[in-house]
């Protein structure tokens, strides 16, 4: 605990070396925090050069606007503008896809299947059979850990509709859990 709070301490004294305009205290920062989250925000986003971006985004949106930051855990709020971003980077791309011709979606080979069913077995079967909006709640709250005020506004939703689909979708992940058992029994 006592690291942490030092690391808070050293993240937030960062912080506001960077509102003043020190560049090396950027630097610090990113190299304290570039790596969690690419790798978080790798598992969210299949195109490295996307999640490169989103990274790049993300620190230089810290470096104009470090003194937006209001107290509370540095790490958090790094996370809250690189999801926002990536967000932003999808809708993005959204826009330019209505623009080109569309392209054939390719099915999941059955090398992937296995890979899929051997990383994330059960849960990664059953996940897949619920809507993709309860999905994304329960890996905004549950896999990316945000509050449920963070995921809000991550997601675009009200604070009650995250609340909603999260009882939502975990009655529906019990229910494809419990469907993939043997005969409805335990193993």
């Amino acid at each position: 605990m006592g690291a942490e709070r030092e690391r808070d301490t050293g993240d937030a004294a960062l912080l506001r070396a960077v509102s003043r305009g020190d560049a090396d205290s950027l630097a610090a920062l990113y190299d304290r925090h570039a790596g969690w989250l690419h790798a978080r925000l790798s598992r969210r986003c299949g195109d490295p050069e996307a999640v490169r971006e989103v990274l790049q985004d993300t620190f230089l949106a810290v470096w104009r606007s470090a003194d937006a930051h209001r107290g509370g855990e540095v790490g958090g709020w790094l996370w809250t503008i690189a999801v926002r971003r990536l967000a932003d980077a999808g809708r993005a791309q959204a826009r330019v896809a209505r623009f080109e011709p569309p392209v054939a979606e390719v099915a999941p080979s059955a090398e992937d299947d296995v890979l899929a069913g051997l990383q994330y077995g059960d849960v990664g079967t059953a996940l897949d059979r619920i809507s993709p909006e309860l999905r994304e709640v329960l890996r905004a709250t549950v896999v990316d850990g945000l509050t449920t005020r963070e995921a809000a506004r991550v997601l675009g939703i009200p604070e009650g509709t995250v609340k909603t689909r999260a009882l939502r979708a975990r009655r529906e992940l019990r229910a494809a859990l419990a469907a993939l058992e043997p005969m409805g029994g335990t193993t």
